[in-house]
C-alpha cells in the first residue's frame, strides 16, 4: 500500500500533497455518511461529463461532410469527362459552337461546386470549434482525473494510518481489558476500514473512466482535424486548380 501511495504521488506538485495529508487527517471513518459521501461530488461531475462527451461524439455526422467532397469530385470529373468524350484538345480546335456549349458546362459545373464550397466553409468553421472545445474537454478530465487521484491518495493514507497506529491499538486494548464493548469497538472499526476500502476501489473504477476518456477525446478530435485538413485542400487547392484549368481552356477556345 505504500509503494502504491508512493507511486500515484509522482504525479501531484509538493502543493498538492500537502493537500492531500490534510485532506487524510481530516477524514472521519467512525461517520458511516462520510464514507457513503466521500468523493461522490468528483463521481457526479466525471459522470455528467461522460454524457456530454457521448453527446457531443453522437450528434456529430462526418457521413454529410463526406458526402459533399465527393460530390465535388463528381462534378470535376463528369466536366472532364464531358470534355474527354469528345476529345479534350480536338474539342479546342473545333468551330465557335463549342466554346459556347463549354461556357454553359463550365458556368453549370461552376455554380454546382461553388454551392458545395459555401456549405463545406461552414462545415469547416463548425469543425474548428469543435477541435477546440475537444481540447478544453481533454484539459477538464485531465483535472477530474487528479481530482480523483487525490481523493484516492488520501483516502489510502488514512487507512494505512488506521491500520498501523488506531487498530492495533484498540486490538492491544480489547486483549487487555477482555471487555465486549472494547472488542465491539475494534470489530467496528475494522468494518469501517472495509467499507472504506471498497468506496476507494469505487473512486479506482471511476478514475479508470477518466483514463480512458482521454484517448477516445483526441480520437475524436483527431478525426475533426482530418476532415477540416481534407475541406481546406479541396478549397484552396482543388478548386482554384480546376478553375485555372477551365479558364485556360476557354482561353484557348478564344484563341
Amino acid at each position: 500500500k505504500e509503494r502504491e501511495i508512493v507511486l500515484e504521488e509522482q504525479i501531484l506538485t509538493e502543493e498538492e500533497k500537502k493537500q492531500v495529508e490534510e485532506f487524510s487527517r481530516k477524514i472521519q471513518l467512525e461517520h458511516s455518511t462520510s464514507i457513503l459521501q466521500y468523493g461522490a461530488g468528483v463521481q457526479k461531475k466525471m459522470a455528467d461529463f461522460s454524457e456530454q462527451t457521448l453527446n457531443r461524439v453522437r450528434t456529430k455526422d462526418m457521413g454529410e461532410v463526406g458526402e459533399m467532397l465527393a460530390s465535388i469530385v463528381t462534378e470535376l470529373k463528369g466536366f472532364e469527362l464531358a470534355e474527354e468524350e469528345k476529345g479534350f484538345f480536338g474539342a479546342i480546335r473545333k468551330k465557335a459552337g463549342g466554346l459556347g456549349k463549354r461556357k454553359i458546362q463550365f458556368a453549370k459545373a461552376e455554380a454546382n461546386v461553388d454551392k458545395i464550397c459555401e456549405l463545406l466553409e461552414s462545415h469547416q468553421i463548425q469543425l474548428l470549434k469543435d477541435i477546440a472545445t475537444m481540447d478544453k474537454m481533454y484539459e477538464v478530465n485531465k483535472n477530474y482525473y487528479k481530482e480523483l487521484t487525490m481523493y484516492i491518495l488520501a483516502g489510502k493514507k488514512k487507512l494505512l494510518t488506521v491500520e498501523k497506529e488506531e487498530l492495533p491499538k484498540l486490538t492491544d486494548r480489547a486483549t487487555l481489558t477482555g471487555k465486549p464493548e472494547d472488542a465491539q469497538t475494534v470489530n467496528d472499526l475494522v468494518n469501517l476500514c472495509s467499507r472504506f476500502e471498497k468506496k476507494i476501489h469505487d473512486l479506482e473504477l471511476t478514475r479508470m473512466i477518466s483514463i480512458q476518456m482521454a484517448p477516445q477525446i483526441r480520437l475524436v478530435q483527431n478525426n475533426d482535424t482530418l476532415m477540416s485538413e481534407k475541406i481546406q485542400t479541396t478549397l484552396v487547392n482543388t478548386i482554384p486548380l480546376w478553375k485555372s484549368q477551365m479558364v485556360l481552356a476557354v482561353g484557348i477556345d478564344h484563341s
